[in-house]
């Protein structure tokens, strides 16, 4: 279940936008100033998406949303500016400041629900996106481990693994590559293990052992 902040000073709106998002199914948690919204979104598993405020007290949303997008690292949360402002230097001041979208008062449940719809789906795109990027990034470590220098025993074959085992070769690239593997026999070891099965051989004895 998506997590939603809720930045808002008037008990009324503040309500109202608690009661749509969970009706919608979304989880929600709620502030009353900037200064608590900038604390909640700064925590350890803060919700991912938030919907704040232009004009509160101690700190105002516009603020919040640049003190966020200052903050180095990611993931970043994407945010909503409620407002009464509507003139387009004031949308534009919002988004140039690092607001994701913005929604006007009095706003429309149906519209609140298809913003925050859509901030939903590109912070999910983004977690995914992050999955394959750490997928790739651990495929890439592998690579430069089969690149390097393998400790090879000179006898059985067996590689040293980077915890100090020795395990089949076969299992070893396997467990770093996505290669699969078709055991067969090549002639040499054919014809010095299984004479008796190569043509003109017939009646030839296996050798002992």
């Amino acid at each position: 279940m998506m997590r939603v902040l809720i930045a808002e000073d008037d008990l009324t709106s503040r309500m109202m936008l608690l009661a749509v998002l969970k009706k919608y199914g979304y989880e929600t948690v709620a502030t009353v100033n900037g200064q608590e919204a900038l604390e909640a979104l700064q925590k350890k598993g803060a919700p991912r998406l938030a919907v704040l405020d232009w004009m509160m007290p101690e700190m105002d949303g516009l603020e919040v949303v640049r003190r966020i997008r200052a903050q180095l690292g990611s993931p970043q949360p994407y945010l909503i500016m409620l407002t009464t402002k509507d003139a387009k230097e004031d949308i534009v001041a919002g988004l140039e400041a690092g607001a994701d979208d913005y929604l006007t008062k009095p706003f429309h449940a149906a519209e609140l629900r298809a913003r925050v719809e859509v901030g939903r789906r590109l912070v999910e795109a983004q977690d995914l996106l992050a999955v394959e990027v750490n997928e790739l990034r651990q495929a890439l470590e592998d690579i430069k481990i089969l690149q390097g220098i393998l400790p090879i025993c000179m006898h059985c074959k067996k590689i040293r693994n980077d915890k100090g085992y020795w395990e089949q070769v076969e299992a070893y690239v396997s467990r770093h590559s996505e290669a699969l593997f078709s055991h067969s026999i090549c002639p040499e070891c054919m014809k010095q293990r299984y004479p008796e099965l190569l043509p003109g051989q017939e009646g030839t004895a296996a050798p002992k052992g």
